[in-house]
């Protein structure tokens, strides 16, 4: 499990219990039901303030033999509901995400589900066992989620081009008197829906009655492609099944460039002037955004089930697939900064930098899965955004070769009028062909050639840089040549795969100071670095770059395997906890003790 939050500024009381209450919960739920959560990101600014988000990724490794689908085929095969009984929680919650939020909107808090991770484990436990043991009988399986039964039971139907007729008299019930809408409306937690073959009820009903859980049937499937709802004998609902799922109106919504956007392209570039390295470095660590998360994810149980092998803090997660030599990297990503400044170019660098971090793990990219977090779709700003963002990612997607496999969305993030920026995140998985190319961020000896991979640019707008220094973001976001980040990415995989990198980190956030930093503090070792530019652009935040460390002794057949214009030889790894960055006109010396000082207490003293 990954997960990807965006909160307000730390100096709000109220956003500091919102934080700690989600990751109370996210650990709660998460360690109860012993899936480990093995990494994610945190970002912080004003506009989430009122619209936290919250985007889980779970990434499951299966047979191929085992695949199921979510239809309900052939007719008069059982439908069978299976998990927890249904209550009046979550009643219009898909309903409730859909519309903007107000401060005396306080009462539609009872949309927010309840749930109980152990009846989860046991409903996990007993489905598996069912795709497992009896997959002959097992004909289609779909979660209830968003719009719970009515959802899920029409889109098993519209799959399979069948029809279906449920009697909501015999869907279990922990509320008295709960009419039919609210059952098939219900997001009520720990619920699944089956379709199996007729006259095997009996053997789903022992099984899951052997973990204490429901199976019950609830209805059966028909040829009139009909979605026929019956209580207390009546026919309360009857529509035909594609109204509801694949015929369901498509929203083509007015869209207009923000004024923002031409004003953002019109603007100067910002170029930071006279700074004190050592001093913004320092501060530039302990913004939330950029500070170490240890105080969030070493609440998360991320090593249960012995399967990680890279843990949280890296650039991505890397989990062995038991009885291979391989692995599965995954990350998730999404600047959002970027995409306030341009939907289109940001959307395409949050696909980028989650591959960076596959390569950085020594994966090859192979598919993402997107969480689409956006405004009011009303206002033809928001759409517009979406339409970029979409474009970008697709850009990236293609360029990549990372095709979109799913995801969700989640709009109308907006509260009295307030939006967020677009957050589209981007979940990607990569493949470890071999365990033995996993890599990792953190230098390894002293001596090692430290090279710069990628071109370094005064490109500062939407940085960390520009927020710490100027207390907003504006202007052009950094550029990006998908040819470029694809050549680099390839390279540096190829290298990695040729065992000949002993580090590798992409460079993102705080730019490449704040990468260095990071390379070098995890192995508690220092550098001595000459940087082909000025040195206050160490913070730049130019995309398509990464530091890897090499030996000494493979320098010559590694830069040859390379064979890009753009790598840059720029120091080695030393033993003396100093980071030591020279340039042309000017030198900085900070002690790696004192950084990470700062970087690892950042967080938890601005949630106290």
């Amino acid at each position: 499990m990954l997960n990807s939050l965006r909160f307000g500024e730390l100096d709000n009381p109220h956003t500091k219990y919102l934080v700690n209450e989600v990751v109370k919960g996210i650990a709660g739920y998460g360690n109860s039901i012993g899936i480990p959560t093995v990494g994610g990101e945190v970002q912080f600014d004003a506009c989430y303030a009122k619209n936290p988000l919250v985007n889980a990724m779970c990434v499951g490794v299966i047979k191929k033999e085992d695949i199921q689908k979510g239809q309900a085929v052939g007719v008069g095969n059982p439908v069978m509901y299976v998990g927890a009984k249904t209550g009046r929680d979550g009643i219009h919650g898909a309903t409730f995400a859909s519309v903007e939020f107000s401060e005396e909107g306080e009462q539609e808090r009872s949309a927010v589900q309840v749930g109980d991770p152990f009846m989860e484990k046991l409903l996990l436990e007993a489905c598996l066992e069912v795709i497992h043991e009896h997959a002959d009988i097992l004909i289609g399986i779909q979660d209830m989620g968003a719009a719970g039964l009515a959802s899920s039971s029409s889109e098993m139907a519209s799959k399979a081009g069948s029809g279906l007729r449920l009697v909501m008299d015999d869907v279990p019930q922990r509320e008295t008197n709960m009419s039919a809408y609210e059952m098939l409306l219900s997001e009520s937690q720990e619920r699944m829906l089956l379709c199996v073959k007729k006259g095997h009820e009996a053997e789903i009903e022992a099984l899951f009655e052997r973990y204490g859980l429901h199976a019950v049937t609830i209805g059966e499937v028909t040829d009139d492609k009909m979605y026929t709802i019956v209580q207390n004998g009546e026919i309360v609902a009857n529509v035909p099944v594609d109204a509801l799922a694949e015929d369901a109106p498509v929203y083509h919504k007015p869209s207009k460039e923000p004024k923002r956007y031409e004003a953002f392209q019109n603007e100067a570039a910002f170029r930071p002037d006279d700074l004190n390295i050592k001093e913004v470095w320092e501060k530039l660590l302990a913004q939330p955004t950029i500070s170490s998360k240890r105080h969030i994810y070493e609440q998360y149980d991320y090593q249960v089930r012995t399967s990680t092998v890279v843990v949280p803090g890296s650039d991505a997660a890397v989990v062995r697939v038991r009885g291979t030599n391989k692995a599965i990297a995954m990350t998730t990503d999404c600047n959002s900064r970027y995409l306030y400044l341009d939907p289109e170019l940001g959307g395409a660098i949050a696909v980028s930098e989650a591959a960076r971090n596959i390569v950085a793990s020594g994966a090859k990219p192979l598919a993402i899965t997107d969480g689409l977090n956006f405004g009011n779709p009303e206002k033809p700003e928001i759409f517009w955004e979406i339409e970029k963002a979409a474009d970008g990612i697709s850009k990236a997607c293609r360029a990549l070769q990372t095709p979109v496999i799913s995801g969700n969305v989640s709009l109308y993030n907006e509260t009295d009028g307030t939006g967020i920026y677009p957050t589209p995140v981007i979940g990607m998985v990569g493949l470890v062909e071999n365990i033995e190319d996993i890599t990792t961020q953190d230098f390894k000896m002293s001596g090692d050639a430290i090279y710069l991979v990628g071109d370094t640019f005064a490109e500062f707008n939407g940085s960390e840089l520009q927020k710490l220094l100027q207390g907003k973001i504006s202007g052009r976001a950094p550029k990006l040549d998908l040819e470029i980040e694809q050549a680099n990415q390839a390279s540096v995989l190829r290298a990695i795969q040729a065992g000949l990198v002993q580090s590798a980190h992409d460079i993102s956030e705080g730019g490449f100071a704040v990468a260095l930093f990071e390379s070098a503090s995890k192995g508690k070792f220092g550098a001595h670095v000459t940087v082909p530019f000025d040195l206050s652009m160490i913070f730049s935040e130019s995309q398509s770059r990464f530091i890897v460390s090499v030996k000494q002794t493979d320098k010559v057949q590694f830069e040859a395997l390379f064979g890009l214009e753009n790598l840059h030889e720029v120091g080695m790894v030393t033993e003396d906890a100093e980071l030591i960055i020279s340039s042309e006109k000017e030198k900085v010396v900070v002690s790696t003790e004192r950084l990470s000082e700062i970087w690892e207490g950042a967080l938890p003293c601005l949630l106290k």
